[in-house]
């Protein structure tokens, strides 16, 4: 059956840490090193930026308002201002000890909790 949820999982993996807002402000998701990260929905690439320890964010903007952020990526396939579609690879996970990426859905700068976005009905 086709999903009915708004978005679709960016890595296959498993959720080791829950959306809490003002603690996690997304969640993360464990996978093996190297797995393909995907647009969670179809929109632009608003940014392609990097953390404090110099780790790539990439800055997704979707339809109504909605801004999608994937952190701890590697091996980043598409440039800023490019037209993503959903499902379409991104990037790849980092390898390392830390195989897991940290994904949020943001309205405008508000931070969501991904879950219902993932999940759907």
């Amino acid at each position: 059956r086709k999903s009915t949820a708004q978005m679709t999982m960016p890595v296959n993996g498993k959720i080791i840490r829950t959306y809490s807002k003002g603690k996690n402000d997304g969640i993360d998701i464990a996978a093996a090193a190297g797995s393909d990260i995907v647009a969670a929905d179809a929109g632009t690439v608003a940014a392609i930026t990097a953390d404090a320890d110099k780790v790539p964010i990439i800055i997704l903007r979707h339809s109504g308002n909605l801004v999608t952020v994937d952190a701890n990526v590697d091996q980043i396939e598409v440039n800023k201002g490019d037209t993503v579609k959903r499902g379409q690879t991104i990037a790849r996970l980092r390898s390392g000890d830390k195989a897991y990426m940290h994904f949020e859905v943001r309205d405008g700068f508000d931070s969501l909790d991904p879950m219902p976005y993932l999940k759907g009905s």
